[in-house]
C-alpha cells in the first residue's frame, strides 16, 4: 500500500461490534477502484468491536487505552490520516458510504470542506426537533452557515486539519473552525439510515450545556484568529 493514499476514511468507533463488519464491506464497495486507506479509531470499546475489525493492507486501527470521547477519536484519526482528502463518517451505519464520492467531487468546484446534511433524518421526532433547534442556534451564533453539523459525514482537504484544536465537543464545530481559518465550506444532502444495531452514545442531556459553552469559546477563538500567506518567489 502506498505511504500516502489519495483518500483517508476516518471512522470513530465505540461499542459497534454488530456494525463494523458491514460498515467495512460498504466502504470497500463504495470506494472500489480508488486509492484509499481506512483509519478506524477505537474509543475504548468494551465489547468485541476491535476483534471484529477486518484487518488488511488498507486498514489502520488506532486503539485508545480508555474512552476519551468522539472529538478525541475524530481528532486522532484526522491527524493520523495520510491522504490528501480526508473523509469522516460514523461507525453506526446511519451514514451511507455511497455518499462519499459525490462529496469528494464537490471539492473539485473549489471547496475545502464539504459537509453532509441529513435531508430526511431517520430519528425520533424529539431528536429531530432538538437537533433542529441546536443547529439553528449554533449556526447563527458562530456563523458557520451549516444546517446540520451533527452529521459526521464530511470531506475535507488535508490542509484543513490545522484548524482543528482538540477540545471536548470539537466535532460539532468542525465547519466553524475550518471556515474561521478562511477555508471554503459548503454542504450537500446525504442519505440517513435508521440505527439497526446498538444504541446512540450521545444524548441531549450530556451535551446541551457543554455545547452552549463551547459556542462562546469557538466564537471568541474565531474572532481572534489571524491568517497569512507567504509571497511566492519571482
Amino acid at each position: 500500500m502506498p505511504s500516502s493514499p489519495a483518500i483517508s476514511v476516518v471512522v470513530p468507533l465505540y461499542n459497534e461490534e454488530d456494525n463494523i463488519v458491514e460498515l467495512q464491506r460498504e466502504i470497500a464497495n463504495a470506494l472500489e477502484g480508488l486509492d484509499y486507506e481506512l483509519v478506524l479509531v477505537d474509543d475504548g470499546s468494551t465489547d468485541a468491536t476491535v476483534s471484529r475489525v477486518q484487518r488488511g493492507d488498507r486498514v489502520r486501527l488506532l486503539e485508545f487505552e480508555k474512552n476519551a470521547g468522539q472529538s478525541a477519536a475524530m481528532h486522532a484519526g484526522i491527524n493520523g490520516a495520510r491522504g490528501d482528502v480526508i473523509v469522516t463518517l460514523d461507525g453506526d451505519l446511519q451514514n451511507d458510504p455511497a455518499d462519499i464520492r459525490p462529496l469528494i467531487a464537490k471539492l473539485d468546484e473549489g471547496f475545502d470542506l464539504v459537509c453532509g446534511y441529513r435531508a430526511k433524518r431517520k430519528d425520533t421526532a424529539f431528536k429531530r426537533l432538538q437537533s433542529k433547534i441546536a443547529n439553528a442556534v449554533r449556526s447563527r451564533f458562530v456563523g458557520d452557515n451549516v444546517r446540520d453539523t451533527g452529521c459526521t459525514l464530511k470531506v475535507m482537504r488535508r490542509e484543513c486539519r490545522e484548524a482543528l484544536l482538540l477540545f471536548h465537543g470539537m466535532h460539532r464545530f468542525i465547519p466553524a473552525l475550518i471556515g474561521g481559518m478562511g477555508w471554503r465550506v459548503t454542504e450537500l444532502p446525504v442519505n440517513h439510515r435508521p440505527r439497526i444495531h446498538g444504541v446512540s452514545k450521545y444524548g441531549f442531556g450530556n451535551r446541551a450545556v457543554r455545547a452552549t459553552m463551547d459556542m462562546f469559546g469557538v466564537r471568541w477563538l474565531n474572532s481572534r484568529r489571524r491568517t497569512y500567506r507567504i509571497k511566492k518567489s519571482p
